[in-house]
């Protein structure tokens, strides 16, 4: 009765005496695990990327503009403009279905100056909790405040991108600036928003709503006096935008006479919708490539198989004479197993190796290198469906030709060529 060591001696003979047939085999293997956990961890790079630019926006936000009307519904022609004011923001306080409203005046034609130099940023009239509903992290000094609000006070924050521009290597808190030749004192700087060469979120300049709204209201015809650029919204459920936006839309289109159910006629972004179409779109990814992977990992597979039917067709006299010298059929079948289940567990395991290594480098080397994607890191999931896959493959390897060397006749074995 050979044990167990002794089976195994014979398991690691067999494969050393054919070195680059079992080299080719493992790394067939391993090449399609590595494939399969690569290209899964791609698209969870991109997955990854894409809710960290959603996060540089904030946190179940929804934006909402001006908008047109249109005269006839679905039609495009003798479209009446609307402009959201101070009135449907605090009617939409009121509103159950939201937890945080802020409303924001903006502006692209304005100068800014300092005793260094100028600029032309986008300067933001803003409410105190616009920092709470977006994502404005600080870097220095402060937000505004209500006091700042309730006194229109000439107070300016500004982004990451315009303090290097306006304060070159120079300290800003407590000196001043101009926007359109008015003074406003510099309070704070935000932190850096985004990744990459992407400053659109750091270049600007916050102010006071009311003071933005007593200088530099929005211009243009037939535009009232007080129109507000966008009112931002969170709903109260998190992660669910249905209630809020019926609730919304419905305000606005009494406030400014038109059917709440005619989406044209509502300027708007929903953050929550855009994320959960990006999971889909990514889930549907993640598929795919797993597919593609299981299928290359299946072939490596088919490939083991292919070799331990061409082991046993090489080995039958060898079979035959351990039969005819007491040689069980389970210690035949314990072997040949043992052989197919050896080379898919250690291929696999060098297969999530490697590729665990390479997504290693590759988040070293790309980290925050590239805006809106991450780089390919191991998916827990990704590597269990590939030891999954490999133990199936290794029994399937294992069995079929091990229950055919087993059920050789030592006779007709050791007679064959």
């Amino acid at each position: 009765m050979e044990n167990f060591g002794d089976i195994f001696s014979q398991v690691m003979q067999a494969m050393l005496a054919n070195k680059l047939r079992t080299f080719l085999t493992m790394f067939g293997i391993a090449w399609g695990v590595g494939s399969l956990l690569v290209l899964v961890g791609l698209g969870e790079g991109f997955r990854s990327g894409q809710r960290k630019n959603l996060a540089d926006i904030g946190n179940d936000v929804i934006m909402m503009w001006g908008g047109l009307i249109p005269a006839v519904p679905n039609q495009h022609t003798a479209q009446r403009p609307y402009k959201l004011t101070p009135a449907d923001e605090a009617e939409m306080r009121q509103l159950p279905e939201l937890r945080s409203v802020t409303a924001t005046l903006e502006r692209t034609d304005l100068y800014e100056v300092s005793q260094w130099s100028n600029t032309s940023s986008l300067v933001m009239g803003v409410e105190p909790n616009y920092s709470t509903v977006r994502f404005v992290p600080m870097a220095v000094g402060r937000f505004l405040n209500a006091g700042d609000l309730l006194n229109r006070r000439r107070v300016a924050v500004l982004g990451q991108k315009t303090a290097q521009l306006l304060f070159p290597g120079r300290p800003f808190l407590g000196h001043f600036i101009t926007i359109n030749g008015t003074d406003f004192a510099v309070i704070g700087e935000t932190d850096r928003i985004g990744h990459g060469d992407n400053n659109g979120e750091n270049q600007r300049v916050f102010i006071p709503l009311t003071t933005m709204a007593e200088l530099f209201a929005m211009k243009g015809d037939n535009i009232p006096h007080d129109a507000l650029t966008s009112i931002q919204y969170q709903p109260t459920k998190h992660g669910d935008s249905t209630d809020a936006t019926v609730a919304v839309h419905r305000l606005i289109g009494r406030n400014h006479g038109f059917d709440p159910l005619n989406r044209d006629a509502f300027d708007e972004w929903d953050t929550i919708h855009t994320s959960k179409l990006v999971d889909k779109i990514f889930d549907a990814m993640d598929v795919f490539l797993g597919g593609v992977g299981v299928v290359t990992l299946g072939l490596g597979a088919v490939g083991i198989i292919n070799i331990m039917l061409v082991a046993v067709t090489e080995r039958t006299r060898e079979i035959g004479l351990r039969k005819a010298l007491g040689a069980t059929r389970r210690s035949i079948l314990t072997q040949f197993f043992l052989e197919g289940l050896l080379l898919t567990t250690v291929s696999g395991v060098i297969g999530i190796a490697l590729s665990a290594a390479f997504m290693g480098l590759l988040q070293l080397l790309l980290t925050n290198k590239m805006p809106g994607f991450d780089p390919p890191r191991l998916v827990w999931w990704s590597a269990a469906l590939a030891m999954g896959c490999l133990a199936v493959c290794g029994i399937v390897a294992g069995v079929y030709p091990a229950s055919q060397a087993a059920a050789l006749e030592p006779v007709e074995a050791l007679r064959r060529e």
